[in-house]
């Protein structure tokens, strides 16, 4: 146990009379000082010597006036202008008790010497005080039993959380870190402020090993951004939620513990850092669409490393290309760097086109797709539209355009598919295998994902709202499996895509062994400080089963043949050659879907997909449940 905490766990009582020991010996010693400094000797004085029963009577009702007044109940934790003021209001009344008894005793003592001895005391009783804390505050930060902290941002919730946390017995407030330059160098309720480039070396010296964000007000997006600079520091982050929030989810824990995508896993970050990358987009006009979605954002700031002449971000959203537009513009600020934003729909022939002629687009990274598995279960028409005659679209555009090269986003679950989504996805890597076989002077690539954590739509997001809600928390099969990635891996795996490129390549990123969505639920509620519920009413959070959607597999593959297998520079990086249709079956495809679409007929669609997309199986509904 820490001196510290030694200190700490005295029981109050006790606390008390030692700060009544410390007033009590300092009446005696500031009357002492008040004559020796108004004789101006250190020589006790022949009128002192005459004054001991002054010394003796103004101890002891000094000492009834402190416990009067409680001097010796302030908390020293939280000592501040009300307590000071209390000591203020004792040392008076000690002054003029000292005055009573000198004119009742006719001990002739100078008038002056009870006024130096209240200024004495109140002086000395602080001063003892501000001490004690800095004492204490010293051995609170070098604690080994004390979590030392960071606070992300100086603001009112900023100051506010550190004098919470200064009464808290497991963490310390160390220092403020904030994004305003004014504020570096200054000291805010005795915290001092420094810039973010101060946390790495904070951070692996071991002076922070926690950084708690008190920005309630800012937007998820850059909240979510600032959390994803920090996972590289490993530290343990956390967000102060809003009043609102904490009223909401009825929380005792005012500082709830953030999940990254990182810790859930379950595998090491795979390092994605390669040379190749920086020499195939650079002094390239790059051309991204579906910009304003999870991955294409991600792909837009990437590229900003890339050293691209040209982002061109294309998306039908005017909000969310508006969003990261925006954003991707304020981080080039002053950099001989071009950022263009034009809306359209892939769909869109005659758009597409002029966008790539009019900003001389070279590559192509086609991340515009309708992904979630029961609304384009749905909505089966508008699925195929997007997915297959929008990247048909594109890539055609692409190729008549003579672009050096074009990267479709597909899914795991392409493969043997048993959903719209899927289907649909194959049918657009099938479209881009058969343009390569017609136009090679393109090189045409595709890149499959597994599942994406923190991207719209996935568990990570859908799970922390439920979690905040107080549960419960809904997996749909106890058995199901995903593979899982990063938003950061997935975008990189695209890149890395590009510049592996050879021509009709499917690329799949080693994700190691998929993972159980029900031990994700159970890992995410107990990393956010809570406890899995056993039974009803034991405080936890409930995790409920409540079946499988139609079009959800158990699990989810990566390849249609694990033959097909080839190496890349990058031993994580898998490349798979897999067969295609014919032209004149694209070409028949093609011309059916575009009927089934202009008859508004769901069925035909359904049918398609089943003759042309191999291992496709419709599930049940009893399948489903």
């Amino acid at each position: 146990m820490s001196f510290y905490s030694i200190i700490t766990s005295l029981s109050r009582p006790t606390k008390r009379r030692i700060f009544l020991a410390i007033d009590g010996l300092l009446i005696p010693a500031c009357l002492l000082a008040a004559f020796l400094l108004r004789y101006g000797t250190l020589t006790p004085p022949e009128a002192m010597r005459d004054a001991l029963a002054l010394f003796a009577i103004v101890t002891v009702t000094g000492a009834i006036t402190l416990i009067a007044f409680g001097v010796h109940r302030i908390k020293l934790g939280t000592f501040e202008g009300h307590a000071a003021s209390r000591i203020g209001l004792a040392s008076i009344t000690l002054a003029i008790y000292a005055v009573i008894v000198s004119y009742s005793l006719q001990l002739g003592t100078p008038r002056s010497v009870p006024v130096i001895f209240g200024a004495l005391f109140f002086v000395s009783a602080v001063s003892i005080r501000l001490m004690m804390l800095v004492l204490l505050r010293y051995l609170r930060t070098n604690a080994s039993d004390h979590t030392p902290v960071a606070i992300y941002g100086a603001g009112p919730a900023g100051i506010q959380l550190a004098s919470v946390l200064s009464q808290n017995e497991d963490r310390t407030p160390v220092v403020f870190i904030d994004n305003a330059k004014s504020l570096h160098g200054l000291m805010i309720a005795g915290i001092p402020v420094k810039g973010a480039s101060a946390l790495p070396n904070l951070v692996s010296s071991g002076r922070i090993r926690q950084v708690v964000i008190a920005q309630p007000d800012i937007s998820e997006s850059k909240r979510q951004r600032l959390i994803s600079s920090l996972e590289d520091l490993n530290v343990d982050v956390r967000v102060l939620p809003s009043i609102a929030d904490i009223l909401d989810r009825k929380s005792t824990d005012m500082i709830s513990k953030t999940v990254t995508p990182d810790q859930l896993l379950g595998r090491d970050k795979v390092d994605l850092q390669i040379p190749e990358i920086g020499q195939t987009y650079s002094n390239r006009t790059v051309m991204v669409t579906g910009a304003g979605g999870s991955i294409g954002s991600e792909l837009a700031r990437q590229l900003l490393d890339c050293d691209c002449a040209k982002i061109v971000l294309f998306d039908h959203s005017e909000f969310a290309l508006y969003s990261i537009e925006r954003e991707i513009s304020a981080l080039t600020s002053g950099q001989d760097f071009e950022i263009v934003a034009r809306l359209g729909s892939v769909t869109n022939a005659q758009r597409v086109r002029s966008v790539m002629q009019e900003e001389n687009v070279e590559i192509v990274l086609h991340a515009a797709a309708y992904k979630h598995v029961p609304l384009v279960e749905d909505n089966v028409l508008e699925g195929s539209r997007n997915n297959v005659l929008g990247t048909l679209t594109v890539a055609e555009a692409a190729a008549k355009e003579g672009l050096e090269r074009f990267i479709l986003i597909s899914t795991d679950k392409a493969v043997r598919p048993t959903n719209i989504m899927g289907a649909t996805k194959r049918l657009a890597e099938l479209v881009i295998q058969d343009l390569q076989t017609r136009y090679p002077t393109t090189r045409f690539t595709m890149v499959r994902f597994g599942n994406v954590l923190g991207s719209s739509g996935s568990v990570l997001p859908l799970f922390q709202r439920q979690i905040a809600m107080g549960g419960p928390v809904t997996v749909t099969h106890a058995e199901v499996t995903r593979f899982f990635m990063t938003i950061p891996e997935a975008a990189r795996l695209v890149l890395l895509a590009g510049a592996f490129a050879k021509g009709s390549d499917v690329f799949v990123l080693d994700m190691g062994k998929p993972m159980k969505i029900l031990d994700i639920a159970k890992r995410m509620i107990e990393m956010s400080a809570q406890k899995v519920s056993v039974e009803p009413d034991d405080g936890g959070i409930e995790i409920q089963i409540t079946g499988l959607r139609p079009g959800e597999k158990l699990y989810e593959e990566l390849l249609i043949d694990d033959k097909s297998l080839v190496g890349t520079p990058h031993p994580k990086i898998l490349r798979a050659q897999e067969t295609y249709l014919p032209e004149i079956q694209i070409a028949a495809m093609l011309k059916r879907l575009r009927k089934a679409l202009e008859n508004n007929d769901a069925s035909d669609v359904r049918d398609l997909v089943r003759d042309y997309v191999d291992g496709y199986h419709q599930q049940s509904r009893d399948e489903a449940i």
